[in-house]
């Protein structure tokens, strides 16, 4: 059983689409809320937090609307489809609100622009365990989050190149470089993705390799809505609490980094910046070496030596932070170990799901990740000011601690892994 590495990447152009407007959504909405329409930063960040509490409630809803789908086209390509043609139009109005200092239409638009890229994201999430053989699931999310990482880059890249000098430039050319991306991505998407047939032959090579599947001895092809076993809810429980955890120690810090970077170490003129690149660059370059190791190893293992290295990258940046030379080190382990944290947790979570309801169970995982991005901030935040910025990776390791714990807990949702006859064989790739 072995990846199809072109199958994969188309697949993941969605999620590419996506991250290209993240990026941009991060980066400029703040500086347009404050700039152009005179916002503080607890009404900027209300407006921004906007989308993981909106996520917390759509996401689930979209990706069960998702499963229910039999079209010709799949399940889930026609809310890919129809949601990026609604959310690109949204798209387009939002630097006319900006240049027009029209903060209705700005609101508006930016609003109608979450709700769209809500509609589709858990289909687009889904779409790539639909057509990928459980075991081959974490592997797979390695090249989703690659996908996702290009998606980012070219974002940053059309910051830099198209946004002119000034307090108050013109967007218009950026917000329209990324309706382009999205469009073409989609567009190649929508003709080369063929969902139906990739779906069928995926269970065919589940099938034909029982020995792979964690749980063989069920029922070949559960039904939707089908109701877990309860020691499959109670894994599923415990998954969920540890997806939360370690998002409220790692999003602890990428959230808080920069404020601590200044107080603490008295970095200036963006000097904290660096850290975080290393941390992203490290986890980036470990994502397929990382995929490989799960199917090694499995990913309850991959997740729990992640979880551990994530402490240990904690600690070390906490103790050694008047060491500024020696913390790179700590930001690569962090790195590297998120990265195995985040390639194997997802794919977890959907080997669970019957295989009509991976968009639900995907849902499932954005609501808790998400709750976790919304609440940690508030929580780190207020140690941070009321009792010591020093606070900040103690927090993070206690968090750590604690989604070790719930993983142990976690009895299914792994693969058997695969023995290859040789190392080069890891890297064939199907036509």
């Amino acid at each position: 059983m072995k990846l199809n590495y072109r199958r994969t990447i188309l697949a993941g152009l969605a999620f590419m689409a996506i991250y290209s407007f993240w990026q941009t959504y991060d980066n400029i909405v703040p500086l347009i809320l404050k700039n152009s329409f005179g916002m503080n930063e607890i009404v900027t960040g209300v407006v921004m937090a906007a989308d993981n509490i909106l996520a917390l409630f759509l996401l689930p809803l979209f990706g069960t609307l998702s499963d229910k789908v039999d079209s010709k086209w799949g399940k889930r390509k026609p809310f890919i489809v129809i949601g990026t043609a609604f959310t690109v139009v949204a798209i387009a109005f939002m630097p006319i609100g900006d240049n027009t200092r029209n903060l209705p239409l700005f609101l508006i638009s930016t609003g109608l622009v979450l709700l769209f890229m809500a509609f589709f994201r858990s289909p687009c999430v889904a779409l790539m365990p639909d057509v990928t053989p459980r075991p081959l699931r974490s592997k797979g999310n390695a090249i989703i989050n690659l996908m996702g990482t290009v998606g980012a880059i070219y974002g940053l890249l059309m910051i830099g190149l198209v946004v002119g000098d000034g307090k108050t430039p013109d967007y218009t050319m950026l917000f329209w470089s990324v309706i382009i991306f999205m469009i073409i991505s989609i567009l190649v998407l929508m003709f080369t993705v063929n969902e139906k047939k990739w779906g069928e032959e995926a269970r065919k090579a589940e099938k034909e390799h029982p020995e792979l599947m964690e749980d063989a001895q069920e029922d070949e092809a559960p039904a939707t809505g089908k109701k877990l076993s309860k020691p499959k809810k109670k894994s599923l429980i415990f998954l969920l609490l540890s997806v939360a955890f370690w998002y409220m120690a790692y999003n602890a810090v990428t959230s808080a980094f920069s404020r601590y970077a200044t107080q603490v170490w008295e970095l200036e003129n963006g000097g904290y910046a660096d850290c975080l690149m290393v941390a992203t660059v490290a986890a980036v370059i470990s994502y397929i070496p990382l995929g490989f190791l799960a199917s090694k190893i499995g990913r309850k293992k991959s997740i729990l030596m992640g979880i551990v290295g994530l402490f240990i990258g904690f600690l070390y940046v906490g103790l050694f932070f008047k060491y500024h030379f020696m913390i790179n080190l700590g930001f690569i382990i962090i790195g590297v170990c998120w990265g195995a944290i985040n390639v194997n947790s997802f794919p977890m979570v959907v080997e669970i799901a019957n295989d009509g309801d991976v968009g639900k169970y995907t849902g499932y995982y954005y609501v808790f990740s998400m709750a976790a991005q919304v609440l940690t901030p508030v929580l780190s935040g207020a140690l941070l000011q009321w009792v010591s910025y020093t606070t900040l990776f103690p927090y993070a390791c206690v968090f750590s601690v604690l989604a070790f714990f719930t993983m142990i807990m976690v009895k299914h949702g792994d693969t058997k892994p695969m023995a290859k006859k040789s190392v080069l064989e890891n890297f064939d790739v199907d036509d």
